[in-house]
């Protein structure tokens, strides 16, 4: 009783923490707009429309960290600002989340556009269609809003992480375990944004419609969950043996290739179906499934990439709890769901050569065990 009468006045949004809300998604927007990118093509629509986006995520976060490291110089800001206000950050980021999610529903009702994008589908059934999503790329004043709050919730994670890892520096607790899930995380996040074009081909963004389960996901699930191990590591200190770092450092690394390289093949392949893969002309089935590289191996290979860097970001927190392996088992959850939506999906829209292909790379994920 008395740990949660000390959590729950923590739980209501300060007028701090909702200026830096604010603040943070306003930039998102400005630079968004205005910084240079790569402009790059997304997936054709039903309709053969298909949208465009301004890939200029990498540049957005390096000059947000410029201006946080000297605001942080000049006094104006300290590093521990976010991991000082996680819990009122939180609670005004899922108020948010729940009117945006709302907006949308409304907006998304009335709206009598026919483009792919915009259409409305409306099931009838208002949780259904509130949580799902009315519409599939929705826009407010020129923003693209699903590809949108998914660059927020990335840059957020980091930007939570850096200020835990100010408070653990500040506190003198600094050690390897902290080292290698900061890095790990660092690295997987900066990556992102590398490669940020690769995100305007996956599910979220060609198939999804935008409602309260993307919004939370991005906004509030992905930044505020996905340091629940650096909050951890801040609160309880574990100690790895070099052999134990090196052996998370390994499955970090292979988590990363498996991950990385599937996206990336696949990417390859929407862009140029005959772009070689693995030094080999690519195998496609109907013309339409891609069947080589990690894509022979697994259905979903690149699932098995991401659990496995999942994994290896909750492997510093030791065993001791299992507090830090939410993410990892959340994620096991998700994708496995998410594998079987989309193979129901698949199996609707290419019928026989889905077949053909479920034949010729019979593992889901993991080969030879699911």
């Amino acid at each position: 009783m008395e740990a949660a009468a000390a959590v729950l006045p923590a739980l209501v949004p300060s007028g701090s923490a909702v200026v830096v809300l604010f603040a943070y998604l306003g930039y998102l927007a400005a630079a968004g707009a205005i910084l240079p990118g790569k402009l790059v093509a997304g997936a054709v629509l039903p309709d053969s429309s298909r949208l465009h986006y301004r890939c200029n995520g990498l540049l957005s976060l390096l000059l947000l960290l410029g201006l946080c490291a000297f605001g942080v110089y000049v006094g104006w800001m300290t590093p521990t600002v976010v991991a000082d206000r996680g819990l009122e950050l939180l609670s005004a980021t899922f108020i948010f989340s729940v009117l945006v999610s709302f907006g949308l529903y409304l907006a998304g009702t009335k709206s009598r556009y026919k483009s792919s994008s915009l259409k409305p589908h409306v099931s009838g059934n208002f949780i259904e269609d509130w949580w799902l999503g009315v519409q599939l790329n929705p826009h407010f004043m020129g923003v693209d809003l699903k590809f949108f709050f998914v660059r927020a919730g990335m840059m957020a994670w980091l930007f939570i992480n850096l200020s835990l890892f100010a408070k653990s520096y500040l506190a003198g607790s600094v050690n390897l375990s902290v080292i290698l899930y900061q890095f790990f995380c660092a690295w997987y996040i900066i990556d992102y944004f590398v490669h940020e074009e690769f995100m305007t081909s996956t599910w979220d963004i060609i198939a999804e419609r935008l409602g309260f389960m993307l919004v939370f996901g991005d906004l509030v699930f992905i930044p505020f969950t996905f340091t629940i191990q650096g909050w951890w590591l801040l609160r309880n200190e574990v100690e790895l043996s070099v052999l134990a770092g090196v052996a998370n450092f390994c499955i970090f690394i292979i988590g990363y290739l498996v991950f990385r390289g599937a996206n990336k093949q696949k990417h390859v392949f929407k862009k140029d179906p005959k772009a070689p893969i693995w030094g080999k002309p690519p195998k496609v089935v109907g013309g339409k499934l891609l069947a080589s590289g990690y894509w022979g191996i697994a259905r979903h290979c690149n699932y098995l990439g991401d659990l496995l860097l999942a994994l290896s970001f909750s492997l510093p927190c030791g065993f001791s709890s299992v507090i830090p392996y939410f993410y990892p088992t959340y994620l096991l959850i998700l994708l496995i769901w998410r594998e079987r939506r989309d193979e129901a999906r698949c199996s609707q829209k290419y019928k026989e050569i889905w077949a053909e292909y479920c034949k010729l790379v019979p593992w889901r994920i993991l080969p030879y065990v699911y």
